[in-house]
């Protein structure tokens, strides 16, 4: 069943009103009229099943048969801070992990960063990689799109540091903490911060700046990973440890 995102405000006890883009996508893409059921998220955490009722070059709206609260969205909200890769894997980091129930991906600059945004690009891009975490939110049929954040330098970590309950950095000269290790040291966790960096890693002042703002650096195992690798292979792990994607 093909998915769909509406602000609340289009959505009432009984109809949905779907304007904008999503109107072309449905009539002349998929070429869905009425009594075809689509899925309706409103990013709140409330879904519907919808029967198309009527449609028209700007409007469709749709008749709700089922409400219900999403169970897809995980319980614990994970940010991850990338280091800005080379070329287009960031289109990959962010649909990879929306998928995988990411909540938040904030782009960073750091010391080894090779890519450099100018102010005016980098808002481009952000609204590029907002709509690549829209359409995959859609895919997946998620409840909520993941927030893309304005890209940030890394030696600003203070200042978002205190918002989370652990912070992690897999790091690969870290050889004796595990993940799962410090996800047991925290006893009541909402909120998780993974710092991933570009294609030459972290710098070691970068690292131990972080562990003085109370970061955790741990080890992803004895092989190197590429920076498009590290984080979702982080996000998957910390989901499983903590009762998502299969875990106890």
């Amino acid at each position: 069943m093909h998915h769909f995102f509406v602000d609340p405000d289009y959505i009432t006890e009984s109809q949905v009103r779907i304007t904008g883009d999503d109107v072309k996508h449905i009539t002349k893409s998929l070429r869905l009229g009425s009594g075809d059921e689509i899925s309706v998220a409103d990013g709140e955490g409330r879904k519907y099943i919808v029967k198309i009722v009527e449609t028209g070059n700007d409007l469709v709206i749709g008749e709700i048969e089922k409400e219900f609260k999403s169970k897809v969205e995980p319980e614990v909200k994970i940010t991850l801070l990338q280091g800005l890769p080379k070329s287009k894997k960031m289109d990959l980091i962010v649909e990879k992990c929306t998928e995988l129930g990411i909540d938040t991906v904030i782009p960073a600059e750091t010391k080894r960063s090779v890519v450099k945004l100018k102010p005016s690009k980098a808002k481009r891009r952000q609204k590029r990689w907002q709509r690549k975490a829209e359409a995959a939110a859609k895919q997946s049929q998620r409840a909520r799109i993941p927030t893309i954040g304005q890209l940030m330098n890394l030696s600003n970590l203070s200042e978002i540091a205190g918002d989370y309950d652990l912070i992690l950095i897999p790091w690969e000269e870290e050889s004796t903490k595990s993940l799962k290790t410090s996800l047991k040291s925290v006893d009541d966790i909402d909120k998780v911060l993974i710092i991933i960096g570009p294609e030459g890693g972290l710098a070691v002042e970068e690292v131990e700046a972080a562990k003085e703002l109370g970061a955790k650096p741990v080890s992803l195992g004895p092989r190197i990973l590429r920076t498009e690798t590290a984080g979702l292979t982080t996000l998957s792990l910390v989901l499983y440890e903590l009762g998502d994607l299969g875990g106890q």
